[in-house]
């Protein structure tokens, strides 16, 4: 019988197990016995209905955590009359960020949206269109407000006044999904201011790579190839314009220019115009975010576009360098070349999420299916049951130390991860679907299925 933990398995064993387990490793030496694991690895093929039971505690932690109120953030007492807007007026973030205008709750709605696709679950996009339309229900509310006493932070300030990635990107690729399974023309709205925003108003190098203006004056973050990449290529499949597979590819292609270290495939955090040769911090989440954006842009531009042979370039690069660096607990490192650095779920999420799509969609090859496979094993085992997420890191800004890095704090309402994780599981349960699992030489060896 096949026991899950290796260890538990040979001390259970026959001496004739033993000596079958030894030839099967090559060995002749009876007495050979495999290395405990590391603490907490599941070395098996999950069940898809176990992918599920994690998603779906996820799910219903958003659900019961996200209240769709309106308060008085002074009093904390439910506003109701919507007839004059008050200044303190705002939206109840005291749960958390569920029913806020913001980049981690854009990548949660779009993984939502994508759990439905995969599983056929309808309660996902259920909840991910219950939100945008609470949100668009009270938008007119807190424009009148913004006009009476200037924009609120707790009043969907960011939706009312873009000024940044962080502002549209992220959860403007999300609305655009929500806007194919309903087209709500307040949605499509929506879309094309932000649309506007990315394409003409926001920061840009000359070369026309997306920047900004913080932690000095010009600065590349690798977050943002998230916060723009996945709205440009759904732009390019809304507006059925190519023009705007041509920006995703330039964002992906110039960033990495500067970003992507040669030697490992990973990234920098960020790149300084002041600074060339600024001090190099391979922080694992701003890998995730440029590893996730390059896939759903190969997943969304065309076949023959020019540039499309280089972004595949870029992300097989990537995924061999993160591959390499995989801890032998199936977690990925906060910094992904300190080993020393602790074990982090969002950035383990995001790999894990990238390396299945790559195998599922043939960018990459099926031997990088168990490095998605034990990913998954191990981020699972943080989802606790009452759906939080242990071991996310909490937001963190460009910085100029690994003292900065290590020291991030992990918190159950970092919402950074909750949305990768979603999108973990789901790709996942599509590679699962998609190959042959031979389980031999105590490894797993994927074959894609015969039709």
């Amino acid at each position: 019988m096949y026991l899950r933990t290796f260890g538990i398995g040979l001390a259970l064993a026959s001496p004739l197990a033993l000596i079958a387990h030894a030839q099967t490793l090559g060995r002749s030496d009876p007495s050979f016995t495999q290395p405990s694991l590391a603490p907490g690895v599941d070395y098996v093929v999950p069940a898809e209905s176990e992918i599920k039971g994690a998603l779906d505690r996820i799910r219903d932690y958003f659900i019961r955590s996200t209240p769709y109120a309106i308060i008085d953030t002074q009093t904390g007492r439910p506003i109701t009359d919507f007839a004059a807007p008050t200044k303190t007026a705002g939206v109840d973030l005291r749960p958390g960020q569920f029913n806020d205008w913001d980049y981690p709750m854009g990548v949660a709605l779009a993984a939502m949206l994508r759990v439905t696709a995969v599983t056929g679950d309808p309660s996902y996009q259920a909840y991910a269109l219950k939100n945008f339309d609470f949100i668009f229900d009270h938008e007119d509310y807190f424009r009148r407000q913004a006009k009476l006493f200037g924009p609120q932070t707790y009043g969907y300030g960011r939706l009312l006044d873009m000024r940044a990635l962080d502002d549209c990107g992220a959860i403007g690729a999300a609305l655009i999904d929500a806007w194919m399974k309903k087209p709500d023309p307040r949605y499509r709205a929506t879309i094309d201011v932000i649309a506007e925003h990315i394409a003409h108003k926001q920061m840009r190098l000359p070369d026309g790579t997306l920047a900004r203006a913080r932690p000095q004056p010009v600065s590349i973050w690798a977050d943002d190839m998230y916060m723009s990449v996945p709205f440009l290529a759904r732009m390019g499949q809304l507006a059925k314009d190519r023009s705007w597979f041509d920006d995703a590819a330039r964002q992906i292609i110039q960033t990495s220019a500067r970003l992507q270290d040669p030697r490992s495939g990973l990234y920098d955090h960020a790149w300084f115009e002041n600074t060339p040769n600024d001090p190099k911090f391979y922080w694992g989440r701003g890998c995730g975010w440029v590893m996730m954006a390059a896939a759903e842009l190969l997943s969304a531009m065309p076949e023959d576009h020019p540039d499309r042979g280089r972004v595949l370039e870029i992300f097989q690069r990537a995924a061999q360098g993160v591959a390499a660096v995989q801890s032998g607990a199936g977690m990925w490192h906060q910094l992904l070349d300190k080993t020393d650095s602790y074990l982090e779920t969002s950035a383990s999420a995001m790999f894990t999420f990238a390396i299945a799509r790559g195998v599922n969609r043939g960018w990459l090859s099926p031997v990088y299916a168990p490095v998605a496979q034990t990913g998954w094993q191990a981020i699972a085992a943080r989802v606790r049951p009452d759906g939080r997420i242990e071991g996310i890191c909490v937001s963190t800004t460009a910085a100029y130390d690994s003292v900065y890095y290590y020291n991030r704090p992990t918190d159950l309402g970092a919402m950074q991860g909750y949305g990768p994780v979603l999108m973990a599981g789901a790709e996942v349960i599509a590679m699962l679907r998609s190959f042959d699992i031979d389980h031999t030489l105590n490894t797993f060896h994927y074959r894609t299925k015969k039709k």
